[in-house]
């Protein structure tokens, strides 16, 4: 048994009130919700602290726990709304972000399952192959890397596992990398005393918060995604690109 918690919160500095902007005639929020209702879940939740997000999604019909509007990570803010609801410390949540209304609702249900299977795991997560030098060189794709029984070793904006003998000959080998899927399941246990730890140095440097869980020691399980997720939402041009992959699917 697990639950799906939506983190939201309305302010973005790219992409202001971006839960709420339609997307294929509905809030993009709802394409999220929707998606992972279908995903088995006992519960899904949307966690935020703005009235404006409550109102909309109790309009299509989900829960809604309304937290603390300081949290700085969708993390903090799952955490809160456990504390708030009592989940015991072996309960396994998975956090959705607000922003993948194209996020496979099989990928919940396998990080779920994969937090079930190994009991001495705190987090689980996912990871998909690198399909490009350019994918493999972008900043702003998460890579990870992971030891020979798929306990995370490393997360970084930096380009790894890098070849050393490819590189000294010009050449850009990416074979083997793996992109980071920013879905994760955590036990309520390991979610509460991640959000009581204060930020470690590598999680400042690279500006990732799963280092923080490497960092202080916690046992993160990476599975090979089932599916490749679909497009998130970060620009304009993202949401066009999103709606016209949901028009072509109805």
């Amino acid at each position: 048994m697990f639950r799906v918690v939506i983190p939201v919160r309305y302010a973005s500095t790219r992409f202001p009130g971006k839960p709420l902007v339609d997307l294929a005639g509905r809030p993009m929020l709802q394409w999220v919700h929707e998606n992972a209702q279908r995903c088995g879940a006992a519960e899904v939740v949307i966690a935020t602290d703005d009235e404006r997000i409550a109102s909309a999604a109790r309009g299509f019909g989900a829960a809604v726990a309304m937290t603390g509007a300081t949290h700085p990570s969708g993390t903090d803010r799952i955490a809160e709304a456990a504390a708030n609801a009592g989940w015991a410390p072996d309960d396994i949540v998975v956090n959705l972000q607000g922003d993948e209304p194209l996020l496979p609702p099989v990928l919940l249900r396998q990080v779920a399952g994969l937090l079930e299977a190994d009991p001495a795991a705190a987090l689980a997560t996912l990871a998909t192959p690198i399909r490009s030098a350019a994918e493999y060189l972008d900043p702003n794709v998460v890579k990870v890397v992971a030891d020979e029984h798929g306990r995370a070793l490393y997360f970084s904006r930096a380009p790894i596992p890098w070849h050393r003998d490819a590189a000294l000959g010009g050449e850009t080998r990416f074979a083997g990398a793996r992109r980071h899927i920013g879905l994760y399941a955590y036990r309520v246990g390991a979610l509460r005393r991640l959000a009581a730890l204060p930020v470690a140095r590598l999680e400042e440097a690279e500006k990732l918060e799963q280092l923080r869980a490497l960092a202080h020691g916690m046992l993160v399980r990476v599975g090979d995604a089932l599916e490749r997720p679909g497009q998130d939402i970060n620009t304009p041009e993202d949401l066009e690109r999103a709606a016209a992959l949901l028009g072509r699917s109805r």
